[in-house]
């Protein structure tokens, strides 16, 4: 059993090393700001480009949220595919004045070929392109401003951009805060800090601004693993390029409510970070290796961490069952697992608690709420340890997630906080 003591803390140390910088993001993220860059801010022409399969309940909130803008109008043209829809997804698109286009295809599923498709659509329509992309989904809905800041930071020079990602139903259940939680934590204590240093930011699902460079670089959209925004990050960081984040550009999504949506939805991400890992893990060590700090940021976000608890929780296990048979204190095995699993709780407790003080604010639910959610916080990132497993051996496919959380519902949390 003093292995198993042994083989835990050599695992706590090589989490350490992989992940304290990410720490030391933290009094970064509080104490410094970057400063901006003293550039002319102008306008320029945009295509803001919407995927949506059967997204009739949400689709008008996101485009209501695009006309209410406070940038210009008249350089916003805004582009739906209806991407093998049955309900009324075209129709109310088309209602709310965007372009809309159409595709059936079975074969080939997932939001990167729905993007192909659509990018075809528009650059043989259009072919003078526009200045920049943004890319939404269909349960997105922008505060006013939403582009006028990312168009400040494009501004600066930067191929693309992301923004702040909030949440529409953080108080729903302990499954919809815990995403909500994390993703704040990704937009505050990693991609502000990122920013700050001068290292890359990442692309999370949605609400980011890529340029006519970029545009032409890929031509179409070429990423077509499960998980495409990471693979774009990945694709981006890999060959040298910056990813800029936008703190003042505040964007809400939906999140999943049920278990076996959200189970659904994470072991597409955890597949789809062994494929984006697979695809650019070489190129990204050489570039880390090259003194590229942002090849190793993103590589550990894409693979370590649920590679080492997996290992650790087999060996604990196979080490346990071995020690007990061999006639060993099996309590030994027992205490040092409940060791490691108490000490990662408090960790991400800790983590939890930072980030819903500071967001204090822009957390839409009540406050007895945002501390209930703060213990289970822990308890939902636990819950990637069996999807992590299972994505060595289940099928890999794409499955739309149902959004139902309208704009007025948000309104109506919020009028309840205040």
């Amino acid at each position: 059993m003093n292995t198993l003591r042994l083989l835990n803390y050599i695992v706590s140390v090589i989490f350490i090393l992989c992940y304290v910088y990410q720490f030391c993001y933290i009094p970064i993220s509080l104490l410094k700001k970057k400063k901006p860059i003293r550039r002319e801010i102008r306008p320029h022409s945009f295509a803001v480009l919407i995927c949506a399969r059967n997204e009739e309940t949400v689709i008008g909130d996101l485009l209501d949220s695009i006309h209410r803008q406070s940038y210009d109008q008249s350089l916003l043209s805004v582009f739906v595919l209806a991407d093998n829809c049955t309900d009324r997804t075209a129709e109310i698109a088309r209602q709310k004045g965007a372009k809309v286009y159409t595709r059936f295809d079975r074969e080939h599923i997932g939001k990167g070929y729905a993007l192909q498709a659509l990018r075809r659509h528009i650059n043989e329509d259009y072919p003078y392109g526009f200045d920049g992309y943004f890319v939404f989904d269909a349960d997105n809905i922008l505060t006013p401003n939403y582009i006028e800041e990312m168009n400040k930071t494009f501004c600066e020079g930067h191929d693309v951009v992301t923004g702040y990602r909030n949440s529409k139903n953080y108080g729903d259940n302990w499954i919809s805060a815990g995403y909500a939680l994390w993703f704040l934590r990704e937009s505050r204590y990693l991609n502000q800090p990122r920013s700050v240093l001068g290292f890359s930011s990442l692309v999370s699902g949605t609400g980011f601004l890529f340029s006519r460079k970029v545009a032409d670089e890929i031509v179409d959209w070429p990423f077509h693993m499960l998980t495409e925004d990471i693979e774009f990050s990945a694709n981006r960081i890999a060959n040298g390029h910056i990813i800029a984040y936008c703190p003042t550009a505040e964007l809400f999504d939906e999140q999943p409510t049920r278990f076996s949506q959200s189970w659904n939805q994470r072991l597409r991400w955890a597949q789809g970070y062994l494929q984006v890992f697979r695809g650019y893990g070489i190129k990204l060590i050489k570039g880390m290796f090259g003194g590229n700090f942002s090849c190793f940021d993103m590589s550990m976000a894409i693979m370590p961490a649920f590679i080492l608890s997996m290992f650790s929780i087999i060996c604990n296990l196979v080490l346990g069952v071995w020690g007990a048979l061999a006639g060993d204190n099996v309590m030994i095995a027992v205490i040092s697992l409940g060791e490691m699993i108490c000490n990662v709780y408090l960790t991400l407790f800790v983590i939890g608690a930072i980030t819903t003080v500071s967001e204090w604010r822009r957390i839409r639910t009540t406050a007895p709420r945002k501390i209930l959610f703060l213990f289970t916080f822990p308890l939902f990132l636990y819950t990637y340890i069996p999807i992590g497993f299972a994505a060595f051996f289940c099928k890999r496919e794409w499955k739309p997630i149902r959004h139902t959380v309208s704009a007025r519902q948000m309104e109506q949390q919020k009028l309840k906080i205040d």
